[in-house]
């Protein structure tokens, strides 16, 4: 199916590595030029090559989102880049429960979660008003729904994603430019594999262990990036202000 991304451009944050990673190779593949951010640069020059591979342009843009200036330099990259499709994948996490967590905690996973994300989303929306069509993606994750007892500032400023999201759309009415949010389950990282190679578990222990679900295994990074790259073509223009969980059904089933 041709998803009707050639010739659109989009900025991906935090798409050195990861779910970030994975989008930026799709949408590349399906011919959307693709300006890959992160701080690592060896990191993000190499996703920009494989991206490069498909014969598309794939720049980079370097920058801590969370630090002063690093939102402008990326935002000012995006406009030269000519950007119609934002995707708002940055988002550290750590893991305290309630008795651990603490005042700074709660304001780092918002700023690294929540206020970058709107800050440079704000920065972009008139460059996409102007173009008459555009998109804001932004990755939540199932603890919006079901909070994690070890990573509660995170559970919550992900939720805060979520209900930004949906003003969002309604912001952007008549504009062409469209806002959702795709929320991953449990993901499978290189680390996650080492670690259960590690304890001796194989993927169905790890599945059972950590995100039992229907489907019946881990999620991959490109099960969310296949759900970011309709929300980002024009195959989804009736799609608006929604909360698509990729989790393998773990969500609200016993």
């Amino acid at each position: 199916m041709d998803l009707q991304l050639a010739g659109r451009r989009a900025v991906v944050t935090g798409s050195s590595g990861g779910i970030g990673a994975a989008v930026a190779d799709m949408l590349a593949a399906e011919g959307c030029d693709v300006l890959v951010h992160g701080r690592n640069a060896e990191a993000a020059a190499e996703v920009a090559r494989r991206a490069a591979d498909h014969g598309v342009r794939a720049d980079v843009v370097l920058g801590d989102l969370g630090e002063p200036g690093g939102v402008e330099r990326v935002a000012a990259a995006a406009r030269d880049f000519g950007v119609h499709i934002l995707v708002n994948n940055a988002g550290p996490f750590v893991e305290h429960d309630w008795d651990a967590v603490r005042p700074e905690d709660w304001r780092a996973a918002f700023e690294g979660n929540v206020f970058s994300a709107a800050r440079l989303t704000q920065a972009l929306l008139p460059s996409l008003r102007a173009d008459g069509w555009g998109r804001v993606i932004n990755i939540g994750t199932r603890a919006v729904r079901t909070p994690l007892p070890n990573m509660v500032e995170y559970s919550a400023a992900k939720a805060a994603v979520v209900n930004m999201t949906t003003s969002l759309a309604g912001h952007l009415a008549g504009t062409g430019v469209t806002a959702n949010c795709v929320s991953p389950g449990v993901i499978a990282t290189p680390s996650m594999h080492r670690m259960f190679e590690e304890r001796g578990e194989t993927s169905a222990d790890a599945a059972a262990r950590y995100a039992p679900n229907p489907v019946g295994r881990l999620g991959r990074a490109e099960d969310i990036a296949g759900a970011v790259l309709y929300l980002a073509s024009p195959l989804a223009d009736y799609v608006n202000g929604i909360e698509l969980r990729v989790d393998g059904g773990i969500t609200g089933t016993p």
